[in-house]
């Protein structure tokens, strides 16, 4: 099913990331050209916000859709509406204050992630963002060369990334270059969080001093963007080109969401949908 040509606007809200869509509403099905639009912008823009959409569960997961596959977590809370829409309340699950990515105990890591509002804080509550691909063209051409033979070592148990699960000690673990070339744009990144165990392909010693320089370089105010919420907001962003930080500045309050992750479509059914 397909609807008209929708009219819309793409709100720059960032010198480097972010943009706001204005005029389109993901309740309600979204024909081709708009769809290809909107990948189009997500590409260039990495974080979109779509203001005011109250999706449902279904809502969320086709609004997903939309930019990737949604993917079915093997360990995360499921919505009872919908499997592939997972719950979280920070009152109960916890609170996501570090600069992290998403998925890194699986290989590729996930696409994109998504959150559908329902209560925020009064005041405060706001995420960052930051452009780990601005991050890394600003590096000199020799620290490039010496991280391309460089790569991180992470937990590759998914339970130890579930909501309210406590961890449990690092067993099997994963690697991903601190360097990502982008599956769909190409361009190279930085790839790195700060669930980090150690780096390879340098000295322990080194491996320290490397990491916590990436570490502090990609969260550098001058590679991110903040978005506050209202209830009903729903945002996406490239997984694979940022990284980001849910502020913690609202003490108790309320912080009530849904998210659906999305993973790269097999390659003959990614090429249908962007025909």
């Amino acid at each position: 099913m397909t609807t008209a040509t929708t009219a819309h606007e793409i709100r720059r809200v960032g010198p480097r990331i972010g943009a706001e869509v204005i005029g389109v509403d993901l309740t309600r099905p979204v024909d081709e050209k708009t769809a290809d639009a909107l990948r189009e912008a997500f590409e260039g823009h990495k974080v979109l916000v779509f203001r005011n959409q109250h999706l449902t569960p279904d809502q969320h997961v086709e609004a997903v859709r939309i930019f990737a596959e949604p993917f079915d977590h093997p360990t995360a809370v499921k919505d009872a509406a919908n499997p592939l829409v997972y719950p979280y309340n920070v009152r109960q699950t916890g609170k996501a204050s570090q600069w992290h990515i998403g998925g890194l105990w699986r290989s590729p890591v996930f696409a994109i992630e998504s959150l559908t509002y329902e209560e925020v804080p009064e005041l405060g509550g706001h995420t960052l963002w930051a452009d780990l691909q601005a991050a890394y063209d600003d590096l000199s051409e020799p620290f490039k060369v010496l991280l391309a033979s460089v790569s991180a070592a992470y937990d590759a148990d998914p339970q130890n990334y579930a909501q309210g699960k406590r961890r449990t000690a690092v067993g099997e673990t994963v690697e991903h270059p601190v360097v990502l070339e982008h599956p769909v744009t190409g361009r190279k990144g930085l790839f790195i969080s700060t669930s980090a165990l150690r780096l390879t392909g340098v000295t322990p010693d080194e491996g320290k001093v490397l990491l916590d320089h990436l570490l502090r370089h990609a969260s550098s105010p001058d590679y991110t963007i903040r978005f506050g919420w209202d209830p009903g907001d729903f945002v996406l962003w490239d997984n694979q080109a940022t990284w980001h930080y849910a502020v913690d500045d609202y003490g108790d309050g309320a912080r009530v969401y849904r998210k659906v992750i999305g993973v790269e479509r097999p390659q003959a059914e990614a090429a249908s949908s962007s025909a």
